[in-house]
């Protein structure tokens, strides 16, 4: 069939866009400078006013008022965290973490580059009341370093992309313990025990086999995330757990959905043999036999895997961009360039450059001395720097924390310019040196 102009000139690039590793990181920079430029413009005061303004959900005397700025950062961006937990459950279940020593490799890397930026950030922050941002050079942008690797095509083996994935997933768990043990609020008992309630329904729900997704979205946000958010523990703690509930199992398995498809296959040619003068019904019974080829799809396909396939496009092109948007709006004045002086613009920018890379490279090399485990197939020990290089770009994550860590807007501009500095000399270097060492 003759595709139209609009399917050939306009959706076809945006699918084509959407399908590409690399436009998650195009769209977030994109959102960074526009945010950068409009933060810095005669719009200034406007942008900074409009995330303030506060946003009434709920009814009579159950009101929840949190500003647009914290809608964003607490409800939106448990989207995102909700995605990373269905990513944790089922590289767990059945990926690179599934086994001990396909996991020991990944978890230690990232477990060195978690524990030496946090110790450099200590070492320039000690005795401060900026000591409290000591996490966010522990983070890394997994969408930003492996959009760089996917720029560098085959001139990086892919069991090089895989180790990083791995890596950065292990990194993402362990940025989720830490908000969940050091950045919570006073805790409301009443509104946690609500929330160990709907964590358990959802668990038990996973047990006796329910699949319906519509019944893990209402009882996963309408329950467990609206009394984690009420708890004070942060809310897209309660996203990583909702996803941990998922089932990652079928409704029907492939050798019976296989032979469906083919009784249905049967079927609808039964039909088109027909006589011609019954063309109109048997066409309507053939759109009814197709419409079961969808429903069986979806039966045969795990609700984990399809609630990953249907809110990465929304989360990587809505949420992750609106969030940079929101948070990048960094107002530069004759200070600022003093900045990159202060303890925590050097803590965050040398903890995510030279923490990162000798966590990284000295975790993997002890892992791979003692025997525990050996380097993945076709990489060598000059892709393990690069990896080191691009797992400092921290942007994302680092700049979530952040907002956990100060109050101070003075800190949070500081933070912002150590972590935009930081991210662009590792994503250069990163790519430059791969690139340079595979000529």
């Amino acid at each position: 069939m003759k595709k139209s102009g609009l399917d050939v000139y306009i959706l076809l690039p945006i699918k084509n866009f959407i399908e590409k590793q690399t436009s998650v990181g195009i769209s977030l920079i994109i959102a960074t400078v526009l945010a950068l430029l409009i933060a810095n413009s005669p719009l200034a005061e406007f942008y900074h006013k409009f995330w303030k303004q506060e946003i009434f959900i709920g009814m009579d005397e159950f009101v929840i008022s949190k500003s647009l700025h914290h809608w964003i950062n607490d409800g939106l961006m448990s989207m995102f965290f909700f995605l990373v937990g269905l990513e944790l459950k089922r590289e767990v279940m059945h990926g690179e973490l599934s086994s001990f020593r396909g996991a020991v490799l990944p978890v230690a890397a990232a477990l060195g580059g978690m524990l030496f930026p946090a110790l450099i950030y200590f070492f320039f922050n000690m005795g401060t009341d900026s000591i409290s941002g000591w996490g966010i050079p522990m983070a890394t942008d997994i969408a930003f370093a492996l959009g760089i690797l996917y720029l560098l095509n085959d001139r990086v083996p892919v069991s090089l992309k895989i180790f990083l994935t791995a890596i950065a997933i292990a990194d993402d768990l362990g940025a989720v313990l830490v908000i969940a043990f050091f950045y919570t609020e006073q805790i409301s008992l009443d509104s946690l025990g609500i929330g160990v309630f709907f964590l358990a329904v959802l668990i038990l729900a996973n047990y006796i086999g329910i699949r319906n997704v519509l019944f893990y979205a209402v009882m996963g946000i309408g329950g467990l995330w609206l009394a984690i958010l009420l708890s004070g523990i942060h809310a897209t703690i309660a996203a990583v757990l909702a996803a941990f509930a998922i089932p990652t199992s079928k409704r029907i398995n492939t050798p019976i959905f296989l032979r469906k498809v083919k009784l249905l296959s049967y079927h609808i040619k039964k039909q088109l043999k027909k006589p011609y003068g019954h063309k109109e019904k048997d066409q309507e019974e053939i759109s009814n036999t197709i419409e079961k080829f969808s429903l069986l799809t979806q039966d045969a396909i795990p609700p984990l895997q399809r609630l990953e396939n249907a809110l990465y496009p929304f989360v990587s092109f809505v949420v992750l961009p609106l969030f940079a948007f929101a948070n990048a709006g960094v107002s530069f004045t004759a200070d600022s360039l003093s900045y990159f002086l202060k303890p925590v613009s050097l803590g965050i920018l040398l903890g995510l450059i030279l923490g990162k890379f000798f966590g990284i490279v000295l975790f993997t090399r002890l892992m791979v001395s003692l025997g525990i485990s050996s380097l993945p197939k076709k990489v060598q020990w000059k892709h393990i720097y690069g990896v080191g290089l691009l797992a400092a770009i921290g942007f994302t994550m680092s700049l979530f924390i952040t907002e956990l860590a100060f109050d101070n807007e003075t800190y949070l501009d500081q933070a912002k310019i150590g972590i935009f500095s930081a991210s662009l000399l590792a994503g250069v270097m990163g790519y430059f040196y791969l690139k340079y060492i595979n000529r």
